[in-house]
């Protein structure tokens, strides 16, 4: 498997949210020096826990940073935006960063209704992402009925961020699906995989059918250890389900320390064990599993949590697995 990183600058307790978005820059840093393929950014709009809200603007801060490892967006909302100012922002990071871009791009609806509103999503209209997809890469391509500037060399690579259904848009398109979610645990998985690969056609940017594995993947020296990494993420998973507001991560000592509702401790308990977490010989199974299952090519990891130097180790022991 190729191993890629997305960060989503998530805020922590106590910290200015500008301290996260300087901590991405800094695994991304560590990342490369590390042998990762890629490092992705995510988009979220008005989250108290999520520092990035524009991932061609932290892009352009991780190309200055970097030199080698691919950057992209994990992904670029498509719904939110108009396709020819997607371009042309992605044309720009190609222009100065060439052969580095990446253009990842999903369609998950704004957190809560206030967001959705202030995003003009019309959430009752049609949906219109394949469209617009399709109208993107016109003007990447230089086929739209308008030509996107700059013009740049080469072709910007494009990923869907599948779920379920938008796995078609993937294969009719000829584009690269990555694959997280509910789906990567679910019995239909393999079904779902084997349409996407039957309905792919073979596109300038994709051959062939290409699944990238998007997972939390926590690795430390015990699986104990690993377990109680994942708490912070999956505490506010968990919290948002019961609030509406996705909170920024805590200290493993402080969420141990609160009392907990019986649903609370259902719904941590469901996170901690969908994610890929324990020592390194806990996480090589897991991980030959999933790649036997699915016949991905590349593994994206989400990981976060609230101790940053735990966070490097894991990246930094993950990659010691995928090359033994």
């Amino acid at each position: 498997m190729q191993l890629s990183l997305l960060d989503r600058s998530r805020t922590r307790v106590g910290e200015p949210e500008s301290a996260a978005l300087a901590h991405t820059v800094e695994r991304a840093v560590a990342a490369e020096k590390a042998g990762y393929r890629r490092f992705w950014v995510a988009e979220h709009h008005a989250v108290p826990g999520i520092a990035s809200g524009s991932p061609p603007v932290l892009m352009a801060a991780l190309g200055v940073r970097t030199s080698t490892i691919r950057i992209g967006s994990g992904g670029v909302m498509l719904p939110y935006h108009q396709p020819l100012v997607v371009a042309e922002q992605f044309l720009v990071l190609e222009a100065l960063f060439p052969g580095r871009i990446d253009l990842g791009l999903g369609r998950s609806p704004a957190f809560t209704a206030p967001v959705r509103r202030a995003m003009r999503q019309d959430v009752g209209g049609p949906d219109r992402f394949e469209a617009d997809l399709a109208e993107l890469r016109g003007y990447l391509d230089r086929t739209g009925p308008v030509t996107a500037h700059p013009v740049v060399d080469g072709t910007i690579p494009l990923f869907v961020l599948a779920t379920g259904e938008w796995l078609g848009v993937a294969a009719r398109s000829g584009l690269p699906a990555v694959l997280g979610g509910p789906l990567v645990q679910s019995p239909d998985l393999e079904s779902a995989l084997a349409g996407y690969r039957r309905d792919f056609r073979p596109s300038i940017r994709a051959q062939r059918p290409e699944i990238v594995l998007a997972l939390d993947v926590t690795v430390a020296d015990t699986d104990e250890q690993a377990r109680r990494l994942v708490l912070p993420e999956a505490w506010a998973l968990a919290r948002s389900r019961t609030t509406g507001e996705f909170p920024p991560l805590e200290p493993i000592e402080s969420i141990e320390n609160r009392s907990w509702t019986e649903q609370t401790r259902s719904r941590v308990e469901a996170v901690t064990r969908n994610a890929v977490a324990g020592s390194p010989d806990t996480v090589r199974r897991r991980l030959e599993e999933l790649a036997d299952r699915t016949g991905a090519a590349e593994l994206l990891v989400t990981t976060s949590t609230y101790d940053r130097a735990a966070l490097a180790e894991s990246d930094a022991a993950l990659t010691r697995i995928i090359a033994g």
